[in-house]
């Protein structure tokens, strides 16, 4: 009878036990906060970045509609992204500096996500001239790039400077987009699904590659 009562007594105690590790993990669970990425508007990000005519904007500041041109010739517009979370950043095919970093950066991130819809890259070219359709059909070719995921486009140049400036504020320079106006970043930008910037990061930066696939998990769950 005693073994019988002291066996009942250590499995009561044990059980005990777990419910209240099971517990404790709950109450944490429950109480510790929610981490959340900050969402970026004109006054929030250094001035030098945000053009003066969108400097005093507080709130509600969302990626402007586009309407530019991939590597496949199709037609590549807000409408693409709808819903996503994207990566976005700016390059140019003949550059031999930082630009094959990001880009190789880019790909892991398109090897990441490369069976998730719902995660997409864009890289503009701030060398449109040069950047045509079939310079950056070679370009994608010789980079494995996969056009469901990840599309490089051209277009306007005065139209994607303004969205480097007054939409993604990638660049600490000023300029018109005119013929002698030339932006070179290394920025990398978070976007989410209501065309919010959620993030910045250095795209030559292995660590800050983690980093975006860390705030996308983040993202995913709001």
């Amino acid at each position: 009878m005693k073994t019988s009562f002291l066996g009942k007594s250590i499995y009561t105690i044990i059980s005990i036990g777990v419910l209240f590790i099971i517990f404790v993990f709950i109450g944490y669970y429950l109480l510790s906060p929610t981490k959340k990425l900050p969402i970026y508007n004109p006054a929030d990000v250094n001035p030098k970045l945000v053009d003066a005519n969108v400097k005093h904007i507080r709130s509600n500041h969302h990626i402007a509609d586009f309407q530019l041109i991939n590597q496949n010739g199709d037609m590549i517009t807000h409408q693409n992204y709808k819903d996503k979370i994207y990566v976005a950043d700016f390059f140019f095919t003949r550059c031999q500096t930082i630009c094959p970093i990001m880009s190789t950066n880019m790909g892991d991130l398109q090897e990441y996500y490369k069976n998730d819809p719902s995660v997409m890259l864009l890289s503009h070219s701030v060398t449109p001239i040069i950047d045509s359709i079939s310079v950056l059909r070679a370009y994608a070719d010789k980079r494995k790039i996969l056009d469901s995921k990840w599309n490089l486009v051209t277009g306007d140049k005065k139209h994607i400077y303004e969205l480097a400036r007054k939409s993604y504020f990638a660049v600490l320079d000023e300029g018109d987009g005119g013929a002698q106006d030339f932006i070179h970043t290394e920025q990398f930008i978070l976007v989410d699904q209501k065309r919010q910037i959620r993030g910045f990061y250095d795209g030559t930066s292995k660590d800050e590659i983690q980093r975006i696939i860390k705030d996308i998990a983040i993202l995913k769950k709001e």
